[in-house]
């Protein structure tokens, strides 16, 4: 493993953990390049949580994937699409670095959880809109262009999606800068961003979700579903929020809903066409 940190070019205040596979994957006698997935910690927008970042790292790293850590603006600053910024600048540079990296710069998943999955999911629905481009162009030293930040798959666990009655009011107030029920702050909503366009997801959550309600997930699979765009979603029974990789390692140890790891990289290998 080649492991470092970088600040993506155009964007300030985030960092970005690279954790690069060394050993080469070969076709016939030359090395190939590998997909990578690109990590979005949750935190309500309020912080960065660390029990969703190196817990989730390690078994896309071990299934042959470069992975990624964003560290991204959270709190007061989380407003005026920054996170989103700083996302999207992190995604251009690690396609920019694709050669020198021995990355397949056209197999980059996002991976997000709770807020982190929020971050992803806006990724994945704005990277094309204009609102997003336009707010970003008057801060951005680099161009942000659709073809270099459109993810080419998303993983979401428990996110938020919705600005409705069954939004995490605290995160969609934070990374709008408004208060519920405002247009700025409607617009977070996800699930009316969706298009033909948008990339592939897998998703997951738990019925019994008390922060972040299931219809999150229902609603943006029923979006995606009315896009034609391919999507897999588990809901689990039962489990609290946050359950990370469910084990005793985060605190949250559950075997049965732990399955959802194991199926993630199975549909993103599947989606991407890898094999280690």
């Amino acid at each position: 493993m080649e492991r470092f940190s970088f600040q993506p070019s155009g964007a300030e205040g985030c960092t970005v953990t690279a954790w690069l596979q060394t050993q080469p994957y070969m076709d016939g006698c030359q090395p190939r390049p590998l997909p990578a997935v690109l990590i979005c910690p949750g935190g309500g927008y309020a912080y960065v949580s660390a029990r969703e970042a190196e817990p989730i790292a390690k078994p896309y790293f071990a299934a042959g994937y470069h992975v990624f850590l964003l560290d991204y603006t959270t709190g007061e600053g989380a407003k005026d699409f920054t996170p989103l910024w700083q996302l999207a600048c992190a995604i251009r540079h690690i396609r920019s670095h694709a050669d020198q990296w021995m990355l397949d710069a056209k197999k980059i998943a996002v991976c997000g959880f709770s807020a982190g999955g929020h971050l992803a999911a806006s990724l994945g629905t704005l990277y094309h809109d204009e609102r997003f481009l336009n707010a970003v162009r008057v801060r951005c030293s680099v161009s942000l262009k659709p073809n270099q930040i459109r993810p080419d798959a998303m993983i979401l666990g428990y996110p938020v999606i919705l600005a409705d009655a069954f939004a995490h009011k605290g995160s969609i107030e934070l990374v709008s800068g408004s208060a519920e029920g405002s247009e700025s702050y409607s617009y977070f909503g996800l699930d009316q961003h969706v298009d033909a366009d948008t990339p592939p997801a897998f998703l997951w959550h738990t019925a019994s979700d008390g922060s972040v309600p299931v219809e999150n997930s229902l609603r943006f699979a029923m979006a995606l579903s009315a896009a034609k765009v391919p999507f897999e979603l588990h809901v689990f029974p039962t489990g609290g929020h946050g359950m990370s990789v469910c084990t005793k390692e985060v605190n949250s140890e559950d075997p049965y809903n732990a399955r959802w790891m194991e199926w993630s990289i199975q549909w993103l290998s599947r989606t991407f066409s890898f094999r280690p």
